[in-house]
């Protein structure tokens, strides 16, 4: 009886589910389709178009519990799960459509799982530098609101990935190690800051943001991390305290267009305050930071006013096209004379204060008399 349960089972045509996928141009996505453990032996397929007559084979595959590649396209029968992962890489507008996943079923209707893919238009991360030593945010613009997403991200050459778990509503950042993350929801923002770069960390990288148990969208990039020797990594400088401080930060040649800045650092925030430069040989506005860029000379400088205590590291740096900022030279300020500084302050408070009295207390006698 039981045999002829399953063998009617078996028997029974049609949809298994269906799942609504949103990819990102040049981007890429991996689902994950259900099946049948009754079909682990079966040949499957994922195919695009009308089912079932004009569904166009994209991949087919035999093969069990291994990934196989066919140009944008890979397969993954996992037998032990019963599931098929379908990757789709370099995506574009014209890839949105209908496409199912199937099981070859030789003496029965094939069994298929429908998915809708809408894929939006964006730019890509493409290529990031960054200099040893230094440290790098690097953005990723996607447009759905999630709920605690599930972040990877991975060095694919080194097989080495790095679990970033999102929870915290504020949006602030989340950190594993050289690696933080920072969703910004209400912009479809994410940011990635990689530190204390060396030259190992080149190679190809892979942000993945799984959406639920059926797909994932994830972004490739290529991390590029030199030893540049026109650049120092650190300086450090003095300033007394309610005094200024000039500072001065040389920039590879690549980056003579790109717009130049000077980042504050408080605590475990790398970028509290920034002021950037976007023209050559022209001030950024007043305030208590101002920049010069000498695109001639390679040359950042600038001047801090007002030093306190708070203001002992900065790190000047450049940023792309694309809003990827490497930062290439720390700088450590040393705020020389504050008890001296807040000591003279307080006498001369307390000089005015009281000049003010006496005052008040001749003002006093003559109304008295």
């Amino acid at each position: 009886m039981k045999i002829i349960l399953t063998f009617t089972l078996l028997m029974i045509p049609g949809v298994v589910s269906s799942i609504s996928v949103t990819g990102y141009s040049g981007g890429g996505v991996t689902i994950t389709c259900k099946y049948n453990r009754g079909y682990t032996a079966n040949e499957k397929y994922f195919c695009k178009g009308q089912w079932p007559t004009k569904c166009s084979d994209l991949i087919r595959t035999d093969i069990k519990d291994k990934w196989i590649n066919d140009g944008r396209f890979s397969l993954h029968d996992d037998t032990r799960s019963a599931v098929l992962e379908v990757e789709i890489r370099n995506l574009r507008e014209e890839d949105s459509g209908m496409y199912y996943c199937v099981v070859d079923r030789l003496l029965f209707k094939d069994s298929y799982t429908e998915v809708n893919l809408k894929v939006i238009r964006d730019q890509q991360i493409g290529s990031v530098r960054g200099y040893s030593g230094g440290n790098v945010i690097i953005n990723y613009k996607y447009e759905m609101k999630l709920k605690d997403p599930l972040i990877d991200i991975c060095n694919t050459a080194a097989n080495k990935c790095f679990p970033v778990i999102i929870t915290n509503r504020a949006a602030e950042w989340e950190q594993d190690r050289r690696f933080s993350v920072h969703d910004d929801r209400s912009a479809g923002l994410l940011r990635v800051f990689i530190r204390d770069l060396n030259e190992n960390d080149s190679g190809e990288y892979k942000i993945t943001v799984k959406v639920s148990e059926e797909y994932s969208f994830f972004s490739e990039f290529n991390l590029i991390i030199r030893d540049d020797g026109c650049c120092v990594k650190s300086i450090s400088l003095s300033a007394a305290a309610g005094g200024s401080v000039n500072i001065s930060c040389k920039y590879p040649q690549s980056h003579i267009s790109d717009v130049k800045f000077l980042c504050w650092r408080s605590g475990a925030d790398l970028c509290a305050e920034e002021t950037s430069v976007k023209e050559s040989r022209r001030w950024s506005p007043e305030g208590k930071i101002q920049l010069y860029d000498d695109r001639e000379e390679q040359l950042l400088t600038g001047s801090i006013s007002h030093v306190t205590e708070q203001d002992s590291e900065y790190w000047c740096g450049v940023q792309s096209d694309q809003g990827h900022k490497s930062f290439i030279t720390r700088v450590l300020i040393h705020v020389t004379g504050t008890d001296d500084f807040l000591t003279d302050v307080n006498h001369n408070t307390i000089k005015i204060i009281n000049l003010y009295y006496y005052k008040f207390l001749l003002q006093l006698m003559v109304f008295i008399q």
